[in-house]
């Protein structure tokens, strides 16, 4: 399925995208999601609804951004 932003990370590169400072980083100094592009990220770079959608491995990622751990 074509994804509707094609400007976001592909979902199947995201757990390797939280693993890099640059990517988080960058995500939240452009205020964009990393896999869709909408504003109003956390830190870990990623809006609500597609953290709400991550699987167990890229929630324990995204989380250690939440908690200020980092990668």
């Amino acid at each position: 399925m074509d994804r509707v932003n094609s400007h976001g990370i592909p979902r199947h590169q995201l757990l390797w995208s939280l693993g890099q400072v640059k990517h988080v980083n960058k995500a939240r100094r452009e205020d964009s999601c990393l896999l869709c592009c909408t504003k109003r990220v956390n830190e870990a770079g990623l809006c609500d609804v597609c953290y709400a959608l991550l699987d167990d491995e890229e929630l324990k990622a995204a989380e250690k951004w939440l908690s200020g751990v980092g990668p």
